[in-house]
């Protein structure tokens, strides 16, 4: 075994990365499709005739639901073919009961009478009653429906019965001679035919069906698309995929209703896009086949873009591709703040390319094209989309200028909209250098608010759905905790980015609990538990009770007011133990009541608290020693003994060393490595320790700086040799968090291989100077005996080399 490449299970925190499986993990919410990366320009603003095709890199659809309803349309070609009310169609078509088609499958004029009254008084069923084949189709229509309706389960699959649609489809084909004359149910009996045979698997019947009785029909009738959408599906199983995508793009282009369906086809039968385009009749044909295809594209695709446009440049497909293609250059050009643990964290690190800044150029060109050339039916969307272009690399006088050509009273609501948010963000950048004030813009803040919550999502409801629906649930949050909270962060006014971090949450007016975990989303709380100082939280005390100065800070103050007063007094009372200011976070824990609950870890397959010493002297910092039955130190009662352990230091000189020592074992064991991480920090991560300090108290959390300080303190003021080798294996612990630290966050720690990071951590604390002063000086001594017995890997860092 190669076991200086195991390294210590004694000081290193690698065992801990493996074997740490008994605390709360830090962890966000589940992710938002709609919401993974930084937008301000909504896709909705061209309309949303095609709206489920709007750029989202982690779905396959925006979303999946139809825009136009297939029953209605379908009730209201029902409702043209019998001279009767669209609406007593749904009802009966789409929404009775199996025992209303029961009395339906029998109907005749004789026994009308014998229905229900509202069955009675329904135009469609009084139609039906008059018209023998109608009826007849009517039930036989609800007949095929169990056939042709069956959800497929991947666990409990369900056999078709074969047998019984193709005799239906066999029924159906008898039925055309009787309607020959009736071109509505002829169309209808044929597409129901065809879809029996389709199912049954019989795709040569299918195909025959449509060649036949289909084909030749001239009808927009809906039937006729739906038919097309079948017979495509038997091409495609007959071995013919590309002229299956030809026609599923006839349908995407013909039947709205079944849109979607027709895309996913288009796509399932994985045809080249330039053999399907040898087939288009047409220019609007090619453009409807480059659109389908591009709208799969989660990459920039300029070109489809530009050909859709030349091919059908008064079409809406435009604008959807121009809207997708600036979404894309969104989620490559808005950075994240990095002031909080967020999904967009994922683009942080990565760098702008030269292809996103050909794009940008590139698609603001072709922006500007389309709003000179007035061929698309709204071509303020290209000065729109170009002047939001032109904040995106930061010219924001360009930007202005595009806007004043716009008269924004003249111009659509969507259109007013993104006009409102542009010149928005254009106010917003011009803050930190002081050419605006931020009271300037609260009207305009007042509205994004507004525009925010009139849809707010109910309690039960899919939020991402809504925030799907409403663009300004992203956006409201987005300009205030990924561009106002770092403005004001580079400004140094921490105090106003917390209060904006708080005002891009969206809280229910209903909301009765007013604790941190309910009235802040996860990244709020994770920056107002990182982030704020205690001189912070002190500003933030005074606008508890205070009047705000001006209408930017009374807004802010809004969501202040609501907030729990005893979680505000224990973050302020960490942030004290954090700075170790030890007996006024004790003040600020006396303000809490004697049964509040401070965080503590959590066995997970217990399901019990653990409780550590905070001031035990370990050797092994793994396995963590938790316990339930000695005294349970809370942040309350580790303030209290910090804070007398500080003023004996001063009283009781005497024994200063000790209280040093213990105070550092504090210090240490409320670090990451410590058994006490839960007393000064709110979560606990494997993964974190390769990711940079990032925050203040990481000077202590992760690299031990102020235990080292104590424990060099405590060995300074003591002649005990065995007290002294005491202080320096830990003074030896704490260097090598320094410098372990150092050594994996060069790189991301994915990027290293197991054994890298072993070699890593290797070599640089075999020049860990307290390891050879531990043995050099302190050999001898009963305490290094004891480390080097229970630390067994002791010696590989005490070798010269």
């Amino acid at each position: 075994m190669n076991w200086k490449r195991s390294l210590i299970f004694c000081v290193s925190f690698l065992t801990v990365f493996f074997g740490e499986i008994v605390v709360n993990i830090a962890c966000g919410g589940e992710i938002d499709p709609y919401d993974y990366y930084i937008s301000y320009f909504h896709n909705d603003v061209q309309g949303k005739d095609y709206d489920q095709f709007n750029f989202s890199e982690w779905e396959y659809l925006y979303h999946d639901q139809e825009q136009v309803d297939e029953y209605d349309l379908n009730s209201a070609e029902w409702a043209k073919y019998l001279n009767v009310k669209k609406e007593d169609v749904r009802k009966v078509m789409y929404e009775s009961d199996s025992a209303t088609n029961v009395l339906l499958a029998n109907l005749t004029k004789k026994n009308l009478n014998q229905l229900p009254q509202d069955l009675q008084a329904n135009t469609f069923v009084k139609a039906l009653a008059k018209n023998k084949h109608a009826i007849k189709y009517f039930a036989f229509a609800k007949s095929c429906e169990p056939f042709a309706t069956i959800r497929y389960d991947l666990w409990n699959p369900v056999e078709r019965d074969s047998i019984q649609m193709i005799a239906k489809a066999e029924q159906a084909v008898k039925q055309l001679a009787e309607v020959k004359k009736d071109q509505f149910l002829k169309l209808r009996y044929a597409y129901q035919a065809a879809r029996m045979y389709h199912f049954a698997e019989k795709y040569e019947h299918c195909k025959a069906v449509y060649k036949q009785y289909i084909e030749p029909v001239s009808s927009t009738d809906l039937a006729k698309g739906w038919a097309m959408s079948v017979y495509a599906g038997s091409v495609r199983y007959s071995g013919d995929p590309t002229a299956a995508a030809y026609l599923f793009s006839k349908v995407f282009n013909s039947n709205p209703e079944r849109r979607v369906q027709a895309y996913k086809n288009f796509h399932y039968a994985s045809a080249p896009i330039e053999e399907v385009l040898t087939l288009a009749k047409n220019d609007e044909e090619k453009a409807h086949i480059l659109a389908i295809k591009s709208f799969g594209n989660p990459d920039y695709d300029l070109n489809a873009l530009s050909k859709v446009y030349n091919y059908i440049p008064n079409n809406l497909l435009t604008g959807t591709l121009l809207v997708r293609q600036i979404n894309k250059l969104e989620k490559d050009f808005n950075k994240p703040g990095g002031f909080s643990k967020s999904y967009y964290d994922l683009n942080a690190d990565k760098k702008l390319s030269n292809e996103a800044l050909a794009q940008l150029e590139h698609t603001k060109t072709f922006a500007l094209k389309l709003a000179d050339e007035k061929k698309y039916p709204e071509p303020e969307l290209g000065i729109i989309s170009a002047a939001y272009l032109n904040w995106l690399k930061k010219d924001d006088v360009a930007a202005a200028a595009l806007l004043q050509k716009l008269d924004p009273s003249q111009l659509k609501t969507r259109y007013q909209n993104q006009y409102q948010i542009i010149n928005l963000l254009l106010n917003a950048r011009k803050i930190k250098s002081g050419l605006f004030k931020a009271d300037d813009l609260v009207p305009t803040l007042k509205w994004l608010d507004e525009k925010r919550i009139e849809k707010v999502p109910a309690k039960d409801d899919d939020y991402f759905a809504s925030n799907r629906d409403n663009k300004f649930l992203s956006t409201t949050k987005n300009f205030y905790q990924e561009l106002l909270v770092p403005t004001y962060m580079k400004m140094g006014d921490t105090t106003r980015a917390a209060l904006l971090m708080l005002k891009g949450d969206l809280i229910s007016e209903n909301t009765v609990d007013n604790s941190f975990s309910v009235r802040m989303g996860w990244t709020t709380l994770d920056f107002w538990r990182n982030y704020l100082s205690s001189t912070t939280l002190a500003q933030l005390e005074k606008r508890f009770k205070g009047t705000a100065k001006g209408s930017f800070d009374a807004l802010l103050n809004e969501q202040l007011s609501k907030l729990n007063k005893n979680d505000f007094y224990e973050l302020f009372g960490t942030a004290y133990l954090r700075e170790h200011q030890y007996q006024k976070a004790l003040n600020c824990f006396e303000k809490l009541p004697a049964n509040y609950e401070f965080l503590t870890p959590s066995d997970w397959y217990e399901d019990k608290k653990l409780y550590a010493n905070p001031f035990a002297t370990t050797i092994n910092d793994y396995p963590k020693k938790y316990t339930s039955t000695t005294k349970k130190y809370d942040k309350r009662s580790f303030a209290k003994e910090m804070a007398r352990l500080q003023k004996l230091i001063t009283t009781d000189k005497t024994n200063a060393a000790q209280y040093y020592f213990n105070m550092a074992n504090g210090v240490y064991q409320t670090g990451y490595y410590g058994n006490a991480w839960s007393l000064i920090s709110y979560d606990w991560s494997s993964y974190a320790v390769y990711e940079k300090a990032k925050y203040v108290f990481d000077r202590d959390f992760k690299l031990a700086a102020t235990a080292k300080k104590w424990y060099l303190k405590a060995r300074s003021l003591s002649n005990d040799p065995e007290f002294k080798a005491k202080c320096t294996f830990m003074l030896a612990k704490c260097e090598q968090k320094s410098k372990s630290s150092q050594a994996l966050n060069s790189n991301n720690w994915y990027d290293l291989s197991y054994t890298e990071r072993d070699n890593r951590i290797a070599y640089v604390n075999a020049n860990n100077r307290y390891f050879k002063e531990l043995k050099q000086q302190y050999g001898q001594t009963a305490y290094y005996k004891k480390a080097a017995y229970e630390c067994s890997y002791l010696s590989d860092f005490v070798v010269p080399r």
